[in-house]
This record gives structure tokens, C-alpha cells and sequence, in this order.
């Protein structure tokens, strides 16, 4: 996807499995929003093919719901006047009712949407993107500005709807979202994916150490200082695992390696690697 002489999003290529929560996440200007309103027929992409359900976007929109990050609701209209409306879009609509009822919103409220609070209207739009009774559901930040009653109660709506085989996207910058949901997480940075896999794959195991540096380093050179059968592997921009036992002597190489190449580290972490440091990488 171009805007104007700016690539947001660069030959990404992913797939979004059924019954599984996928996560796209990364920095803000990553391409993740660019990315899911392309997967949903809102954006044109400027190369590339994007299939749903088998065919383009928009193509199977009675079975797709969406959920974005701004709009999707109409300021004049109360909560059950708009679902009800909706819901005629669709062959086979839920109940409006009852969606409600599910997200925490009366049904008989008279409030227009435009004097609910941030997190009532996210309630409501993941009210509307159930409506389909979808098997593929887009979900950009649906948890933001909801207060923890709210959100834990989403979360376990998510994870029901995965558990009845919907296909999940997520984008969302609530880490705890992302470790509760995620089977699957992309990292995208400057619109390329930098890595990919589960959470337990990305940030390493606890015969694990992780440190932060310069991005780029020679990680062939440092392996030749550790044991045999270490490895290292940079899982983030200037986030390095080192897979194998974190002995103080492996510790100690790992220093001295950095300390004759005149590198700086924020220090060295035994164990998993955190996801924000993941996500957020080298800012320097």
C-alpha cells in the first residue's frame, strides 16, 4: 500500500487461520491499520492480492464482521435503532437484542451514540460487527477506553468466538490483550513483517537471555564466542535471545563480546524477553 511516495505496508504476505486469534501489532505508522482496512475492501491496495474467505475483500461481507478504530456508528441514533438497522444488511442477522445485551449495553437505553462514553461506543461497534454472525472477524483496538469490567468481558466473548472456529485479526497496543488472545502474532515494523510466530516463540524460552543493543549486530561473530549449541537470534529491531542455558560464563562472554566491540546494552535479562520490548524494538 502507497501513499504518495510512502510504502505503508511493504509485500506483506500472512494468513489468518480459523479458530485462531492472530495478532498484528508493532509501533504506531507500522502498517497495521493500513493493513487490516485493506483486508476488509476499505482500502485498495496499490499491488498485491488479498483473498477472505476465498474471495477479494468486501466480496463476502454477509459473513466478515468489522470492528474499526474510528467511525461505524451514526451520532443521532440509539444503540437498538442502529443495530436494528443493520442487522437488515445481512441475510442472516443476530438478534440486536440480545447483542446488546451480550456487550453490556440495555437494550431500552434512549442515549444517542454520540453522548455514550468511549467505551460504551466500542461496545456497541462490537455489537454491530457480531451482527453477520461472522466467520471472519476484523478487530482494530477494540478494547481501547473500556474500563476492566468491560474489557475482561470482551476478552472472553473473543475467546468463545475463536473456540467456535471464527478466524480473528486483531491489531490492538494493549499488551495484555495480546498475551491473553494471541495465538499467533505478527510484528510489523515500517511496513514489512520483522517476525512472526506465538508468544512463547517470539520471546523465548527460560533457557533464554535476551539484551537490548544496536540493531544490526554480527550475530555469527558472537555465536563463534559462546558454547556449541548456543544461538542468537535478533526477534526485534535491537532486541537479541540468546537460546541456551544462561550460565554465568555464557553471561560473562556475552558482556566481554560487547564490551571489545564497544557496544552498548541496557543490560542482559535472563529468561523471556518482554513482549513491549517486541513490539516497541530500538527507538534510538
Amino acid at each position: 500500500m502507497t501513499y504518495g511516495a510512502t510504502e505503508a505496508v511493504r509485500g506483506i504476505s500472512f494468513s489468518a487461520a480459523q479458530g485462531r486469534v492472530t495478532s498484528l501489532v508493532g509501533p504506531n505508522g507500522a502498517g497495521k491499520t493500513s493493513t487490516l482496512e485493506a483486508c476488509t475492501g476499505i482500502r485498495p491496495v496499490s499491488g498485491g492480492h488479498i483473498r477472505v474467505l476465498g474471495s477479494p475483500p468486501g466480496q463476502q461481507s454477509a459473513r466478515v464482521g468489522t470492528m474499526l478504530q474510528s467511525g461505524g456508528l451514526y451520532p443521532s441514533a440509539r444503540p437498538l435503532e442502529w443495530l436494528t438497522y443493520l442487522a437488515q444488511l445481512y441475510p442472516q442477522s443476530g438478534d440486536p437484542r440480545e447483542l446488546l445485551e451480550l456487550v453490556g449495553i440495555d437494550p431500552a437505553t434512549r442515549t444517542a451514540t454520540r453522548r455514550m462514553s468511549g467505551g460504551e461506543q466500542q461496545r456497541l461497534k462490537f455489537a454491530a460487527a457480531l451482527l453477520p454472525r461472522p466467520e471472519m472477524l476484523f478487530l482494530d483496538e477494540p478494547t481501547a477506553g473500556m474500563d476492566p469490567q468491560a474489557r475482561r468481558s470482551l476478552i472472553g466473548i473473543i475467546d468463545n468466538l475463536r473456540s467456535s472456529g471464527v478466524a480473528v485479526l486483531l491489531t490492538t497496543h494493549v499488551l495484555a490483550d495480546i498475551e491473553e488472545l494471541a495465538d499467533h502474532i505478527i510484528v510489523l515494523r515500517q511496513g514489512v513483517i520483522e517476525r512472526s510466530g506465538t508468544l512463547a516463540e517470539l520471546r523465548g524460552e527460560a533457557s533464554s537471555l535476551s539484551f537490548d543493543a544496536r540493531s544490526g549486530l554480527d550475530l555469527v561473530d558472537l555465536m563463534r564466542s559462546l558454547p556449541e549449541g548456543y544461538t542468537a537470534t535478533e526477534v526485534a529491531s535491537g532486541t537479541y535471545v540468546v537460546e541456551g542455558e544462561p550460565t554465568p560464563s555464557v553471561l560473562a562472554s556475552i558482556t566481554s563480546w560487547l564490551a571489545d566491540r564497544n557496544e552498548a546494552t541496557a543490560g542482559i535479562r535472563v529468561g523471556k524477553t518482554s513482549l513491549e520490548n517486541l513490539i516497541i524494538g530500538d527507538q534510538s
